[in-house]
């Protein structure tokens, strides 16, 4: 029993998490949530939306914060792309646009031999785009998880190596901790849970093949837009040992692009819960060690 202890003591002090706002550059009252999320709370890493209307002002705000890791939040639906619309015409639409529908455009991007190629040279535009900002890039995500597509996985995966990508978030999250944490809408996580999860041992093996690091485990999937304070309290003290990456959408509200792609995230609420005094109490009471990708 001693030895238990000692074992699940060890395990409590080898808790490192890193708390990631995604949309980086969507707009300028999402880089505000962002920021102070950070300044003021447990936020320590963003992705960068290198085609958002506010992306360079983000990069000013990043180069202000040096204390903040950044990677590429890679955009290849419900988004613009960096590329010329005449170089994209199997994945993009005439205005230079993704599709709005990530199912459509997966199956697109899979079967389409054409579409297959642009989406190559729209990863490199986008990589460019950030490497050129002289911004270190820690990590590379997808927006929708869109990096999880296997044919996107295999273009990030070839081009690591000439990027100096090391580290990307493989989303996989555990349904139990989940709906123990927040039991509502536990049809709709079962079926992410059953997408990704499949999805995510393909890409496991294909990372580890290349030595690219990731998390040990991911929470934010089912949660997405609505990670409130509640919810917070109730996973820190969950947390295994390892590393452990929770993704989040902090902004401040009222905000057109907000509105216009996700309607239903309550981001301020999420603003709210990072900055909350009780869940940075409880990160310190927990001996949760707040880090970046940098760190990995």
């Amino acid at each position: 029993m001693t030895a238990l202890l000692h074992d699940q003591h060890v395990g409590q002090l080898n808790r490192g998490l890193i708390v990631n706002g995604d949309d980086f550059g969507l707009s300028s009252q999402v880089n505000a949530g962002i920021l102070r999320a950070h300044t003021h709370g447990i936020l320590t890493s963003t992705s960068l939306m290198v085609t958002g209307t506010a992306w360079q002002e983000a990069v000013a705000l990043a180069k202000d914060t040096p204390s903040l890791s950044v990677g590429l939040h890679l955009t290849l639906v419900q988004g613009r792309a960096v590329s010329l619309p005449h170089l994209l015409t199997h994945v993009a639409q005439w205005n230079g646009h993704f599709s709005d529908n990530p199912t459509a455009a997966g199956l697109r991007y899979f079967f389409s031999r054409r579409a297959r190629v642009q989406l190559r040279d729209e990863c490199r535009a986008q990589l460019d785009r950030f490497v050129s900002t002289g911004l270190s890039l820690a990590h590379v995500d997808g927006h929708l998880h869109l990096h999880m597509h296997p044919v996107v996985l295999d273009i990030l995966v070839d081009l690591a190596p000439e990027y100096g990508v090391k580290a990307l978030r493989l989303t996989r999250e555990d349904l139990a901790t989940s709906l123990g944490c927040d039991p509502r809408f536990a049809w709709r996580k079962r079926w992410e849970s059953f997408v990704f999860t499949r999805l995510a041992r393909a890409a496991e093996r294909k990372l580890r093949a290349r030595g690219l690091v990731f998390p040990d485990t991911v929470f934010g999937l089912h949660q997405s837009g609505d990670v409130h304070e509640r919810y917070l309290l109730n996973l820190l003290p969950q947390l295994r040992a390892g590393v452990t990456e929770l993704y989040c959408h902090p902004s401040f509200l009222p905000c057109r692009e907000v509105q216009y792609w996700t309607p239903t995230y309550r981001r301020d609420v999420e603003s709210s819960a990072l900055t909350s005094p009780s869940v940075r109490d409880a990160v310190t009471e927990q001996r949760i060690r707040l880090m970046s990708y940098r760190d990995l």
